[in-house]
């Protein structure tokens, strides 16, 4: 068998799936640079830029085991799509809502599946139940992890306010949330709850 630095993107993300988080941390070694450039670049920010960046492999981990991956060989496209829809999502919401008219645009508003869709009631229902489920996980954390988990996706903080709140270094906030995320994996796992969405 290939050494772990040696496997192709979907090696590892097929051995990461299978419970190995060694694949996971080869793959962001893989791609953590040019993520992290590309968001520099995009938001002329270093925290904002920091903070992003730990948000889309969050997220790449979220998508990977619900199953939103496909093998396509084009795992890099897929991480810096995700990338960048974050950064599209941070200019949006700074930027306050920007309204449509479909005097403005070439086609009908209406008959975009993509806006048309957006809002339907059946991804409504599965959104709240996988809200529903993920603070069910994050009441099921040790204290130290849960308390980073909220401060960062109920109070929006940085990495950086996180660790001066809680007086801890930002690496020791990073690692916390890290192995939040591993273990709301295997809590998910283990009571067998899906987080699809």
């Amino acid at each position: 068998m290939k050494r772990i630095n040696e496997q192709t993107d979907e090696q590892l993300v097929s051995s990461y799936l299978a419970g190995n988080n060694e694949a996971f941390d080869a793959l962001l070694m893989r791609y953590e640079s040019k993520v992290f450039t590309y968001i520099a670049y995009s938001v002329h920010d270093e925290e904002l830029a920091q903070d992003l960046f730990q948000d889309c492999f969050m997220k790449i981990i979220t998508k990977l085991q619900n199953g939103q991956y496909t093998e396509s060989g084009k795992f890099a496209s897929w991480v810096m799509r995700i990338a960048h829809n974050l950064i599209i999502d941070h200019h949006r919401h700074n930027a306050g809502t920007t309204l449509l008219s479909n005097d403005e645009t070439d086609g009908e508003l209406l008959n975009n599946a993509a806006i048309a869709n957006d809002s339907n009631r059946e991804q409504e229902l599965i959104d709240q139940q996988t809200y529903d489920d993920v603070k069910q996980l994050i009441a099921m954390l040790p204290e130290s992890q849960r308390e980073v988990v909220r401060l960062r996706f109920y109070g929006e903080l940085s990495f950086k306010e996180i660790a001066e709140q809680t007086g801890v270094s930002i690496n020791t906030a990073l690692g916390r949330m890290r192995y939040a995320l591993i273990n709301m994996r295997r809590m998910a796992e283990k009571y067998d709850i899906s987080l699809a969405v």
